[in-house]
């Protein structure tokens, strides 16, 4: 059977008839790489742990690899809110130069009373999951020491005793450098990021804030409309004549109301997560960039020291080359991760803007649905002769 779009345009029915299916297709197309990857890892099963002192969610954290790092192929065990914050924190000590993938909000977001009723679990377990996929598919930090006990360690207890240990000279260095050097000017290239994060969280924060408030709006309406169906069917059974219509008004306006239901959810555990992880993320990388900046104001002072000093010096000291080093590697490494947050960046909002469209089209189509549906019950029916 042929197809076709209201505005009488036809569609083929061997490609995706719905941005549902188109979805799915683009899903299909970006994991096409995922045969040449050798690491894999979910988070999935949440379960909930009632002690005397405290009352916690764990996940169980799987992973699957063909790297010669890893004892075994496959590993299963469990993990809690804490302990990926535990391996956030070692990967920005160790890994200073580069854009750390950002973590849920630890605390309650504002409008969800119960930190363990499903829906926040849910919401959470998913963002744990894009937490981790991020670092796997990072080839520097994938190989991190740290990320390599947090997915093996069956107890992460001894490893969170050895506090600051295992910084590296590199996350030391950066770590403890005082304020007393400042930057005289940011390179272009990294200036013009620094303007572009501050507009992009900018935008973001707005319409987080805007989205939040018309999730609010069609809850409050929503609540309406669970009051106004009844009244109907109640109307109807007082009126025999118009009892089936006005039956047929009051079950459209249940359908409405599901229908609604589901496009505010959608939103709530789908749009708005993706929202705040880029706020979030925009954040993080700010703060590589001010570590940049505060190694390059290092190098610059260290520099000028130099050149103050009268006697001559057949090359420059090896704490300013050490210096420079240290500079051209962050250059270097924050000019990937950006690049590739950029990439990871498009990816996510076509599927998110894409997503959202689907979910306001099948809202919209299904009210008009429920509207249609009672029309013929409206209508003038011919009397019996």
């Amino acid at each position: 059977q042929d197809l076709s779009l209201p505005n009488g345009t036809p569609v083929d029915t061997s490609s995706p008839a719905s941005s549902s299916s188109l979805l799915n297709r683009l899903q299909l197309d970006d994991d096409l790489d995922g045969e040449t990857r050798d690491l894999f890892v979910t988070v999935d099963d949440p379960k909930k742990h009632v002690c005397t002192m405290e009352t916690y969610i764990t996940y169980r954290v799987t992973t699957k690899t063909t790297r010669a790092e890893f004892d075994l192929p496959e590993y299963s065990i469990r993990r809690r809110y804490q302990d990926f914050d535990w391996l956030r924190n070692k990967l920005e000590e160790s890994q200073p130069t580069h854009l750390i993938p950002p973590l849920p909000e630890k605390f309650v977001v504002k409008g969800v009373v119960d930190r363990f009723s499903e829906e926040f679990v849910e919401t959470r377990r998913k963002a744990l999951d894009k937490f981790l996929k991020r670092i796997t598919d990072h080839p520097v930090l994938s190989f991190n020491e740290h990320f390599n006990v947090f997915l093996t360690a069956k107890d992460l207890s001894a490893y969170k005793k050895q506090g600051m240990a295992l910084l590296s000279k590199m996350g030391e260095s950066v770590k403890y450098v005082t304020g007393g050097y400042k930057l005289r000017s940011r390179p272009l290239e990294f200036a013009a990021i620094g303007e572009y994060l501050d507009t992009f969280s900018l935008k973001l924060g707005t319409i987080d804030r805007i989205a939040q408030r018309i999730i609010k709006e069609q809850l409050e309406y929503l609540v309406e409309l669970r009051e106004y169906g009844p009244v109907y069917s109640t109307w109807g059974g007082l009126e025999v004549e118009l009892s089936e219509p006005l039956e047929g008004v009051s079950a459209c306006i249940g359908n409405c109301c599901t229908a609604l239901e589901e496009l505010s959810e959608d939103m709530t555990e789908d749009f708005l997560p993706v929202l705040r992880e880029y706020i979030l993320y925009s954040e993080s990388m700010k703060n590589v960039l001010k570590k940049r900046d505060q190694v390059q104001a290092e190098y610059e002072a260290k520099l000028e020291a130099v050149a103050l000093k009268k006697e001559d010096r057949p090359k420059v000291p090896t704490d300013v080359e050490k210096c420079q080093d240290r500079v051209e590697c962050f250059n270097a490494d924050l000019k990937a991760d950006m690049e590739r947050w950029q990439n990871n960046k498009r990816q996510d909002f076509r599927h998110l803007l894409m997503g959202m469209a689907d979910k306001n089209i099948q809202y919209y189509e299904k009210c008009l649905t429920a509207w249609e549906s009672i029309i013929p019950l409206l209508q003038d029916k011919p009397e019996a002769k």
